[in-house]
């Protein structure tokens, strides 16, 4: 792996200005919420709209969009309708959205992000860069559960299609959860 991959997903310096870790901490998904649901169909929401600005080659114009993904992502079921919201067509624009999402998250919002961005790495063919980005994951939280699993996933040698087999399969059912 070069030093250009490694770096292509380290921490900008904007993940650790203090304004933009208050904004997207007011996204942060508490699991008791009493409007937990209207939450999880905000964040996923706003993933959808968020990759439809980057698929329109906006990119990161809307600050306020970036924060409220990054803070939703903080639900589980936000992050695994994420996973699920790529196909074949989009993977390309979702990559890059996940990685400039990855690089702005501030410690305790990078793990699912990271998650995420490491399965598509992994889909397109890119298991080096992947492994980093579970390595950033992990480091940010060393029991995160879909990090670790992916870990195990890539590291048994599982074809990326069959992982994307799975996630298709998965995604139905996560968008029945949020939205009914």
């Amino acid at each position: 792996m070069s030093t250009h991959e490694i770096d292509s997903i380290a921490a900008l310096p904007l993940a650790t200005d203090i304004s933009w870790m208050a904004e997207i901490e007011t996204f942060w998904v508490a699991t008791d919420s009493e409007e937990l649901n209207d939450l999880q169909r905000d964040g996923a929401t706003a993933v959808i709209d968020l990759a439809a600005e980057f698929e329109a080659g906006k990119g990161l114009e809307n600050s306020d969009l970036r924060a409220r993904v990054i803070g939703r992502m903080s639900d589980i079921q936000v992050r695994d309708f994420a996973l699920g919201s790529h196909n074949a067509d989009s993977a390309g624009w979702y990559w890059k959205m996940w990685r400039e999402l990855l690089v702005t998250a501030p410690c305790g919002f990078i793990a699912p992000i990271a998650s995420v961005f490491a399965a598509l790495a992994y889909e397109l063919g890119d298991s080096a860069l992947a492994q980093r980005a579970l390595d950033r994951a992990l480091a940010d939280d060393a029991h995160y559960s879909l990090a670790i699993l992916l870990r195990r996933v890539f590291s048994a040698g599982w074809p990326a299609e069959s992982f994307s087999a799975m996630r298709r399969d998965l995604h139905p059912k996560v968008v029945t959860v949020i939205f009914g």
